[in-house]
């Protein structure tokens, strides 16, 4: 086959593979818009290959997309000036009571930020041979071309990288415990309180606030909990959603208009981080579920 049919085939066999590396590709960078520059960056060089010297276009594929990642969280280690982790993570909003939209459901799947915050501090090595091969089950062997290593050291480095992200991963069984733990949060700001704020609270909390004006972080339960109970008067209503996966809130004014966005990290029965979005512009680009 040639002409257009080979380059029809091509393209059909590449949209076959785009939303694995996607989420392959999220799950490197964090960022939605970032994956999806690097799965054009490896359609754009697919375009100047040969598809016959091709044997194995989603192994190509995936070796071409670690790398275009790797150089990405490289560029980022070399810029400390504008260090990555003050950046908002990405957010996926979906209802608590159903699964998520099927367009974000491979993003969503094992992303919370609790996992995203985990990964962003592994060295780039690290986090590709563990995203490819514990989130894809790509083999040892074929990490360790992308990476330029050995496949035992590319076992290795996911091996380490492994330990770092344990403690992260919340099995879907204890949804239920932190929704239980992000609905007394609820209770207690609608009602003032500041007691009934402190014990869901972790003395530590981190609240980082996304606002058009900037970014706002409040360090411990006392400082959270005063801020919180200072919303008691507002009339807003705020109702639980999913954010990557993890329980957080949304809340909308009397007319629905939607106000902010806010995910919650529990660990140990309370909330030990808090980020909130109330900045119109990032909260258009969410797509958050209309109000029923």
């Amino acid at each position: 086959m040639t002409g257009t049919g080979v380059g029809d085939v091509l393209a059909g066999a590449f949209e076959q593979q785009r939303g694995r590396l996607v989420a392959v590709a999220y799950r490197m960078l964090g960022s939605r818009a970032d994956a999806e520059d690097a799965v054009q960056e490896a359609w754009l060089r697919l375009g100047r290959q040969d598809p016959d010297a091709i044997g194995n276009l989603a192994g190509w594929l995936t070796t071409v997309v670690g790398r275009v990642c790797i150089d990405v969280l490289r560029s980022r280690k070399a810029r400390p000036e504008v260090p990555y982790d003050e950046q908002l993570p990405e957010f996926v909003v979906a209802e608590d009571d159903g699964a998520p939209p099927e367009e974000d459901a491979v993003l969503a799947e094992s992303v919370g930020l609790a996992l995203l915050v985990v990964l962003d501090t592994l060295r780039p090595a690290e986090r590709l041979a563990f995203v490819l091969h514990d989130m894809f089950a790509v083999p040892f062997d074929e990490i360790g071309l992308i990476l330029g290593r050995t496949p035992d050291a590319a076992k290795m480095l996911a091996s380490r990288a492994r330990r770092k992200v344990h403690d992260a991963h919340r099995p879907p069984d204890e949804r239920q415990q932190q929704r239980a733990v992000v609905d007394a949060f609820l209770a207690a700001a609608r009602s003032g309180d500041f007691e009934g704020l402190l014990r869901v609270l972790d003395p530590e909390v981190v609240w980082r606030s996304y606002s058009a004006h900037g970014v706002v972080v409040r360090l411990g339960a006392a400082e959270v909990a005063a801020r919180a109970q200072r919303g008691v008067r507002a009339v807003v209503t705020a109702r639980p959603v999913l954010v990557n996966g993890d329980s957080g809130i949304v809340v909308r004014d009397a007319h629905g208009r939607l106000l902010g966005v806010m995910a919650c990290t529990v660990a140990g029965g309370r909330i030990v981080g808090m980020l909130s979005v109330s900045d119109p512009g990032r909260l258009a680009a969410m797509g958050v579920p209309a109000r029923p």
